[in-house]
């Protein structure tokens, strides 16, 4: 290979398994953040996700800021800085997709990530869960629910005439409205952080959710500098972008992605966000192997078709939000692009809407 698509597959690896041996150590899973608050009156790992977006609109702001962000220029071929890739604010695509996503992780058993990541610790029913939440995504992209698609994404709005604004475009957009506003986020945020007394320790346990936490952060802003750097154009983490693009590039032979394309030996061809998605499962493993908690684990078959049915529900709305709980409540906050802010708070309603008729009110009933 040559050495610039070697170090595109490389850093894509690297990101990848960087990212599942840390969902898998701290056990970090969206769609148990947001249920264990209303279901178990817990926010221990809500606070870690706060966490992880903080350290990350910091870090990634700044790369923006400094002219770190990179991409490919299309006429001359060279890499030059650019601004970050922020959704354009369709609201109601947003909230709709957002919501159905929401509901679609409960019934799943797991968010995005953490589909991707259980099946390195051993568990067969992600593997319904990948293929589901790929037949939605294919569904809503070019089939049945493709009307219903185009029809919610045709609801833009502008803000100052920014088709793609950030959330302190709604009070101007100087430097410092940006930094004022990402100041006075993050310092609320971080106080009600710091109530849960995060801790920032490894245990033969894996990582305490402090640690979790940060690590998240960091990675969040290093995916989007060799992303961009060394994959030819700003992406981050994601994963309803990157599966699509896998399982394309399996069944066609191309990724059939608007994203530079690399061979692998000749044999495989792949964007940086192939690579990536390919390499999630495996840091989970090795980290799985080394808390000696690896086991295939098969759940009852009516499990299977519930966790088929929520997945496909998951692939629709991801889609229709324009990404799911790690590409909206990760990546996209850390732009914080009002379409992933407001599509974050839509997933996290369809959470609670389906915990609460699927845990809460049966118990009640009893």
């Amino acid at each position: 290979m040559q050495a610039n698509t070697l170090m595109t597959v490389l850093t894509a690896v690297a990101m990848g398994f960087l990212l599942g041996f840390i969902l898998q150590r701290g056990r970090f899973c969206l769609n148990s953040a947001f249920r264990d608050i209303i279901f178990l009156k817990d926010s221990t790992m809500f606070r870690a996700y706060l966490l992880a977006i903080v350290v990350a609109i910091i870090g990634t702001n700044l790369l923006e800021d400094l002219g770190l962000i990179m991409a490919v220029s299309s006429q001359t071929g060279e890499v030059v800085s650019v601004t970050l890739l922020r959704q354009t604010f369709l609201p109601v695509a947003n909230i709709v997709g957002g919501f159905i996503f929401g509901i679609g992780i409960v019934l799943a058993g797991g968010c995005a990530s953490g589909i991707i990541y259980r099946l390195g610790e051993g568990q067969a029913a992600t593997i319904i869960a990948i293929t589901g939440f790929f037949f939605g995504i294919v569904m809503t992209l070019s089939g049945l629910m493709k009307p219903v698609y185009n029809f919610l994404k045709s609801f833009g709005v502008a803000i100052d005439g920014n088709t793609n604004p950030a959330l302190w475009h709604i009070f101007g957009n100087s430097p410092a409205a940006k930094w004022g506003t990402i100041i006075v986020f993050s310092v609320m945020v971080i106080l009600f952080v710091l109530k849960g007394k995060p801790e920032f320790r490894t245990s033969s346990r894996g990582f305490a959710w402090g640690l979790t936490g940060l690590f998240i952060g960091l990675l969040t802003i290093a995916a989007w500098w060799t992303s961009s750097y060394f994959g030819g154009i700003p992406r981050g983490l994601a994963i309803t972008t990157p599966l699509r693009e896998f399982f394309s590039s399996i069944l066609y032979g191309s990724s059939h992605s608007p994203f530079a394309e690399v061979s692998f030996l000749g044999i495989f061809r792949g964007t940086w966000g192939v690579f990536f998605i390919l390499s999630v499962p495996i840091g989970a493993f090795l980290s799985a192997r080394g808390l000696e908690e690896f086991k295939w684990k098969i759940p009852p078959a009516k499990e299977f078709l519930t966790v088929f049915f929520g997945s496909v529900i998951m692939g629709i709305g991801a889609v229709i939000a324009g990404g799911c709980n790690l590409g909206h409540g990760v990546t996209g906050v850390s732009t914080m692009a009002l379409s992933s802010i407001t599509a974050i708070f839509a997933i996290v309603l369809g959470n609670w809407t389906m915990v609460y008729f699927k845990f809460i009110k049966p118990m009640n009933d009893i």
